[in-house]
């Protein structure tokens, strides 16, 4: 029985659109009305649900489309319900709107990560709706709180629900997508995150001088923390290249993307050429929050700055403490982790049957497609997964613009139409092919 994309193709931006105008933005979360929408969508299809309450408004949906398990164990399809806040003043289109204009959705969380739940979505409805066999179940969850850490999410599920990943055999979750170009070259790019980054987050705290506004400060906790901002905003951070980066490179340069892998500032031009791939080669900051004072006639006596840091991985928390605070060489400045717990790291196997069929699929569908590995350059809940043995791999299936790329986190989030379609299509495939009863061999 044959899919009419087109059909589908309207009728999953509806979904989305709809998806997107549920605000779900963390904090506070508020997850539960629209796990409960995309549960009603599978329960009106017949497909199993469950809602998982892991604080109050806040709901997991789970979802099993069930096989003979002549494959194996299962395919987890999991994606988040949260998207961070969104200050419409920044946005030319409401960012709980939904607005179509140009071929594209515009909405908090089209890229972040409502545009891929909608392909797991539906990859699991087609499914249903096309009788596969199935060798093995196809697991959906959409999970709260991944943008705050996960702590009502992923990580409450794997601690208080652990029978939900027993039996799990891979799992597929954001982390990495396709690109159409390297450093200014048309490509077909396709990126598999099978890592990803530590986190290691930052609270810089200031100390000085508490006194009246009208008076010269004989020392400063504000100047002093700007001062120290200062220091780490001049501080150059030198490429790093590991196992995993050196062979994204090998991969690139044969397939005529990088010229000369032995001249390295023309590599390091190359990588330089987008903020993503810088990301991908270098332990990053950014400062993010700003904290001093509460009113203006008084001096505070301390100043804090919440900076967003990201390792690479093997590389180790307590050393990169160290390191920033000799850049900042000041006494009366402390650095800590903001948190001191984190999921340890660990790496998803790439030779695989999962990376052969995303492979076979991608190739089908472009003919110049280059699939790699790489490590993720942000958190994902893939990092609970992991550890439990479960091989857990970031892959949105659409050709990310840099300008989409950009839209994470950002004013003017936006997921093309012609990436959602794409999207659809090779989620889809790449599920029936993984999960479809094998023909048996006659002898």
């Amino acid at each position: 029985m044959s899919i009419d994309w087109p059909v589908i193709h309207i009728e999953a931006l509806d979904v989305l659109r709809h998806y997107l105008r549920i605000d779900t933005s963390n904090p506070p979360g508020h997850e539960a009305v629209a796990a409960r929408y995309l549960g009603g969508l599978l329960a009106a299809e017949g497909i199993e649900c469950e809602f998982i309450e892991t604080a109050p408004g806040r709901e997991a949906v789970v979802a099993r489309l069930r096989g003979d398990g002549s494959r194996g164990g299962a395919l987890m399809l999991a994606n988040h319900i949260d998207t961070v806040p969104a200050d419409a003043t920044g946005w030319t289109a409401p960012p709980f709107g939904a607005v179509v204009r140009d071929g594209r959705v515009y909405g908090r969380g089209a890229v972040d990560m409502k545009g891929t739940g909608v392909m797991h979505l539906f990859a699991m409805l087609l499914a249903k709706r096309q009788e596969v066999p199935l060798g093995r179940d196809i697991v959906f969850l959409a999970a709260p709180d991944e943008e705050l850490g996960s702590g009502w999410g992923v990580e409450w599920l794997t601690r208080e629900r652990p029978d939900l990943f027993e039996g799990v055999a891979f799992a597929f979750n954001e982390g990495a997508s396709g690109v159409p170009e390297f450093a200014g070259r048309p490509a077909h790019i396709f990126e598999v995150a099978v890592s990803e980054k530590e986190l290691a987050p930052l609270r810089i705290v200031a100390t000085g001088v508490a006194g009246h506004g009208s008076k010269p400060a004989r020392d400063s906790a504000t100047v002093r923390l700007l001062d120290a901002l200062d220091r780490l905003r001049r501080w150059r951070r030198e490429i790093t290249y590991t196992p995993e980066t050196r062979a994204y490179l090998r991969r690139l340069h044969g397939a005529g993307l990088l010229d000369d892998l032995d001249d390295p500032a023309a590599v390091e031009a190359a990588i330089g050429a987008s903020p993503d791939t810088v990301a991908a080669f270098t332990n990053t900051l950014n400062v993010t929050v700003l904290r001093a004072g509460g009113q203006s006639n008084v001096i505070p006596g301390r100043a804090e700055a919440l900076v967003d840091c990201r390792l690479l991985p093997g590389q180790s928390r307590e050393t990169w403490v160290a390191e920033v605070a000799a850049v900042i060489d000041d006494p009366l400045v402390q650095v800590s982790l903001e948190y001191s717990t984190s999921a340890p790291v660990a790496v998803s196997p790439w030779d695989t049957e999962v990376t052969r069929v995303i492979t076979e699929v991608l190739t089908e569908t472009f003919e110049d497609a280059i699939v790699l590995p790489s490590s993720s350059i942000v958190g994902t809940d893939n990092r609970f997964l992991r550890p439990l043995g479960i091989p857990a791999y970031g892959f949105i299936p659409c050709l990310l613009s840099q300008e989409e790329r950009d839209g994470f986190h950002a004013h003017d989030e936006f997921l093309t139409l012609e990436n959602l379609n794409i999207g659809l299509e090779v989620m889809y495939e790449v599920a029936r092919r993984l999960c479809e009863v094998q023909p048996s061999i006659e002898r």
